[in-house]
């Protein structure tokens, strides 16, 4: 397993009685925006309450991030904060599924009142790359810039049914037929 560039190791046996504070400093900032692909992670950090739960650990709190990204149409760099909601349950590997064939399938039905499931393997879970995983999962992929509008315009991107032309005229008659 590749080590996490924002790695918090929490004892599953010690388990703070307070919520977890952690903070990203820079060079974890850095490292995390080039994993996820995006310019910059100005700040990133989260509050999370650990208590057990048998054999398992729940986890909830909140993330929150402020990015720069580009913009999926104009390519643009632009702002977005991120705030989520985090709810985790970690729990001992499987040795069951740890020693499978990894090309077996497993299905797993989820509610939205389920909680990642992350495994863990030994006494220690990292409670740093199960936030920078939600931070992962918190971006959008095809965000769009505050000049996306404008930049279709200029290029001559319309909304899908606002076409010109011969082709578009066809493709309108066929569709009210």
């Amino acid at each position: 397993m590749t080590p996490s560039e924002f790695s918090r190791p929490i004892t599953d046996r010690q388990l703070p009685s307070d919520p977890v504070a952690i903070t990203a400093n820079a060079e974890e900032r850095a490292a995390l925006a080039q994993r996820f692909g995006i310019t910059e992670i100005t700040d990133l950090r989260a509050i999370v309450e650990l208590e057990p739960d048998g054999k398992a650990i729940l986890g909830t709190g909140e993330l929150t991030a402020a990015i720069i990204q580009s913009c999926s149409v104009s390519g643009d760099n632009f702002a977005t904060d991120i705030l989520e909601p985090v709810r985790l349950r970690f729990v001992e590997e499987s040795p069951a599924l740890a020693s499978g064939d990894p090309e077996e399938v497993i299905e797993v039905d989820l509610s939205l009142d389920d909680r990642d499931e992350i495994e863990y393997s030994g006494e220690t879970f990292d409670l740093g790359e199960a936030i920078a995983q939600t931070l992962g999962l918190a971006i959008d992929p095809y965000a769009e810039g505050p000049d996306a509008d404008t930049f279709r315009a200029e290029a001559g991107i319309v909304a899908e049914g606002e076409q010109d032309g011969p082709l578009a005229d066809l493709l309108k008659g066929l569709k009210k037929g």
